[in-house]
């Protein structure tokens, strides 16, 4: 059985953004059943958990032996064994991987540093100096994402592992309107988040939070 790990609760402003969602969505795409695994913020750095996940952070990955961290790795992992998150073809296998890299690698860094200046420092005065450039910069991958996705409904001919990373890095916009002033990346955004694993995977997450709100 697949033990993923969670946090127990996070903060509002976190909650259906925490990197166990994509890991969580790529499970329910492949039909693979897992169980949770609830940490606290008192157990990241503990020996115990840092032995699973060197950073301290969620996911860490469990299954047969194997130990994973990190949610591209993890949900690269899930996407070779199934049929609905990875193209059969090796070239359409390594066209899917070159997206996943790209959400992680080109685009998140962007779009990050943009929600760490909204969402934890927009009052400190190097914030507000560094907020307009940091915005043109994330407009720009945005605007050559765009581009690249033209009027196709997925970035491959068919979703795959590369969407489901690509727009969980999108959904951490979803703060601002930036996505949605490019009408096909929204229009992307809405169609992979009304898939049901998403759908599923992300009324999971929050049920938990739910379940252990603070009194």
């Amino acid at each position: 059985m697949i033990t993923l790990s969670a946090f127990r609760w996070v903060p509002p402003l976190a909650q259906g953004l925490v990197k166990d969602l994509r890991v969580r969505w790529a499970l329910e795409e492949a039909g693979l059943p897992y169980q949770v695994h609830l940490i606290g913020f008192e157990d990241q750095g503990t020996a115990a958990y840092r032995g699973l996940q060197p950073f301290g952070q969620v996911p860490a990955f469990q299954e047969d032996g194997l130990t994973l961290f990190e949610s591209g790795a993890i949900v690269l992992r899930v996407a070779e064994r199934s049929a609905a998150l990875a193209p059969a073809d090796p070239q359409g296998r390594a066209r899917m991987t070159a997206w996943m890299f790209a959400a992680l690698n080109s685009v998140e860094p962007m779009i990050q540093n943009l929600a760490t200046i909204d969402l934890f420092e927009s009052d400190a005065e190097w914030a507000k100096l560094h907020r307009p450039a940091t915005e043109d910069f994330a407009c720009v991958r945005l605007a050559a994402l765009s581009a690249a996705l033209g009027d196709q409904d997925y970035l491959e001919d068919r979703f795959t592992a590369g969407d489901l990373l690509m727009v969980s890095v999108l959904r951490i916009l979803r703060h601002t309107n930036l996505v949605a002033r490019y009408p096909n990346l929204e229009a992307y955004r809405l169609r992979c988040e009304a898939r049901p694993a998403f759908r599923k995977a992300l009324a999971d997450q929050m049920a938990t939070f739910r379940e252990n709100a603070p009194a």
